[in-house]
């Protein structure tokens, strides 16, 4: 059973914050329930939004196939967001007091008898209970044991295209069950995957750089390329390392020791763990303690096929994780949980995974979606394992897209989801340069323009070029202002495009992520020849910032003398506008003071058969998005600074 949506990989992000109750610290503005009868509780955002009148084709068969998911809202959903703000919030009595697991599936998770009488209704309206935990229940049936159970028809409706069936108006449960059901996902078949395969794929084609490179950021110039905003560029530098990053973003001589970073992706490559061992001694990591590295696996997997989740394009996300965390946290350990897809039913199993365990304190997430594309049933389902994490004391992070506001990919301004959830950090990108002894010398927000050299090699064509890749972030469309960016946040992006009320403005917090000023990573990938080998490359996206941030906080942590951060964004934003933050701009050099570097590449990201290209990456443009002074939506509040990790410690303790 799979929600009907899949997740990329790279930065893309996830789901519209809900609210549960009206102590939630966001409210979902864009689904309104249809009236229901007095004996029945609507779900809202259970139609999507593209079942629309225009698209309807009349009802679904009632012997047509319907497969769903109902998740459970536990005994005490209202308590349970009340009391995840009250325990991260650095102004509440309650700030920190979190729950163990079992204190917090006690007090807030779904009882025996919910699970009973919501199993009992499903199999009354004819539907088959075909599997569940404490936190769903999914079923199989018709069309019409679909309408009786939820208390709405299903149309056919015309998507891009193709014909698919959708509830034609909200759904909803028997009031009887006293509130014991949350939302249901799958009621809608928009996309769907179906078949099954239990055989992970090798690892994908190669991916290389080619030289010349710098070591450090302006290290290696070529006088004899053309110039560019007054003088010539550097060459793009290999990769940065962990020493390089951890300069960056004040490490000092915190490690991360006593502290657990858990990472979701879909997956798992099976040659992760020589990779990453690899990885460490050849750059001057520290070696993997015993233990220190762990994964927890699905027991299958499925949706593996390029034309589907593409299983074996998560290798690369899951090493760059993995290896970029360790490099920042050398001595935290790293628990990496896979998905058995990139549908969200079975991410959201892997962050269950982690709660109901308690797995970690810091939960990285490198995977998601356009604003546009959830809908609120399956928001509310990330929200409610967020809130969740939140009372045990842990913390998601999610990237807050690549593909800057959205316009030029898919054709209109979003946000990227779940970074735009109200219950997660949204990790925005920068420009990063790093000079000569590992000194930090400044960030831009990242959105990069690309110019090829021309024939002659005298100019940069169509300078500064084209857009290729930038930092996500923008105002929700689906999500109101969380408080703790009240008061830091402007109301011209609180407010852009229109909104009525302030909305809630991603990201919160940034780090580097331009590929050009990015992180070398090392793992096996299959070469032209067939051979497969373990190969370094330089990689960036917010897939990269959201595990850096992860072992920033870490770094943290260990300064807080192991206590959890737990959901960081009440304290990230109450160190706004201190020396915690390099508050980072697109013109660190000041006003009209271009930056770029020259990458020359290999055509088919191989070899030199098919020859090279150079070209100038510009800095600083991220489509309508801008990095200003105070916080924007390129890069939130910034990035850490020298001061961000100490900033931790107890006060009594500095």
């Amino acid at each position: 059973m799979t929600s009907r949506r899949s997740r990329a990989r790279a930065g893309l992000s996830l789901a519209a914050a809900l609210p549960l109750v009206a102590g939630a610290l966001a409210v979902g503005t864009a689904a309104h329930a249809d009236p229901a009868p007095h004996d029945r509780q609507p779900l809202v955002g259970t139609k999507p939004q593209w079942a629309t009148d225009r698209a309807d084709r009349g009802t679904t068969s009632g012997s047509d196939a319907v497969g769903a998911r109902v998740y459970l809202a536990g005994r005490d959903a209202e308590g349970l967001a009340a009391y995840a703000r009250a325990v991260s919030d650095p102004k509440s009595p309650s700030y920190g007091k979190y729950l163990t697991a079992e204190e917090a599936k006690n007090r807030f998770g779904t009882t025996k008898d919910q699970i009973a009488r919501v199993t009992g209704w499903l199999k009354s309206s004819g539907l088959k209970v075909t599997g569940g935990n404490d936190h769903y229940v999914t079923v199989s049936g018709d069309a019409a044991a679909a309408k009786k159970a939820f208390g709405t028809e299903l149309h056919d409706y015309v998507k891009d295209g193709r014909t698919y069936h959708a509830p034609s108006g909200t759904a909803s449960v028997p009031a009887s069950l006293g509130g014991a059901v949350l939302t249901v996902v799958g009621l809608n078949n928009a996309p769907r995957l179906a078949h099954h395969d239990d055989t992970l794929p090798g690892p994908s084609a190669v991916f290389r750089n080619v030289g010349p490179f710098s070591t450090y950021y302006g290290s290696n110039v070529n006088d004899g390329l053309p110039s560019a905003y007054g003088s010539h560029a550097p060459y793009a530098i290999k990769g940065y390392t962990g020493k390089q990053l951890r300069a960056a973003y004040g490490a000092k001589n915190f490690t991360g020791k006593g502290v657990t970073v858990a990472i979701t992706d879909a997956y798992a490559s099976p040659t992760i763990a020589k990779d990453i061992a690899e990885y460490a001694e050849r750059n001057g990591d520290k070696a993997y303690r015993k233990g220190q590295f762990s994964q927890v696996l699905p027991a299958d997997y499925t949706h593996t096929k390029p034309d589907e989740c593409d299983a074996a394009g998560w290798y690369g996300e899951e090493t760059l994780d993995i290896e970029a965390v360790h490099a920042v946290a050398p001595e935290a350990g790293i628990v990496y949980v896979a998905g058995a897809s990139c549908q969200d039913d079975d991410l959201i199993d892997s962050l269950h995974k982690i709660v109901d365990g308690r797995l970690a304190d810091i939960v990285s997430n490198s995977w998601g979606d356009v604003e546009n594309n959830e809908t609120p049933d399956v928001a509310a389902a990330y929200d409610h394992v967020f809130q969740q994490g939140a009372v045990e004391g842990i913390g998601f992070y999610f990237s807050s897209g690549d593909d800057g506001d959205n316009t030029v990919k898919h054709g209109v301004k979003q946000v990227d989801t779940p970074a735009n959830s109200a219950w997660v950090t949204s990790v925005g990108g920068t420009s990063l340069a790093v000079g000569k002894g590992d000194k930090y010398l400044w960030e831009t927000g990242w959105g990069t323009h690309k110019a090829g050299l021309s024939k002659d090699g005298l100019t940069w064509e169509g300078f500064p070029g084209t857009f290729t890749g930038g930092a996500g972030g923008g105002t929700s469309k689906a999500v109101e202002q969380p408080f703790y960016q009240r008061g830091v946040v402007p109301d011209a992006l609180a407010k852009a495009d229109g909104a009525a009320k302030p909305m809630r403005v991603e990201p919160d917090i940034s780090a580097v992520a331009d590929s050009s000023t990015g992180f070398l990573v090392g793992q096996t990938q299959t070469f032209p020849d067939g051979s497969q080998k373990y190969s370094e490359y330089r990689i960036g996206g917010t897939s990269l910032a959201a595990p850096v941030i992860a072992g920033v906080q870490a770094l943290a942590q260990q300064a807080r003398h192991g206590v959890p951060i737990g959901f960081a964004n009440p304290a990230i934003y109450d160190r706004y506008g201190t020396a915690a933050y390099h508050d980072v701009t697109d013109h660190p050099l000041g006003q009209g003071r271009g930056l770029g570097v020259v990458r020359v590449d290999y055509v088919n990201g191989a070899d030199e058969k098919e020859g090279l290209t150079t070209s100038l990456r510009s800095m600083g443009g991220d489509t309508s998005l801008s990095a200003t002074p105070g916080y924007d939506n390129v890069t939130g509040v910034g990035s850490p600074a020298d001061g961000y990790v100490t900033s931790y410690v107890p006060r009594n303790h500095r």
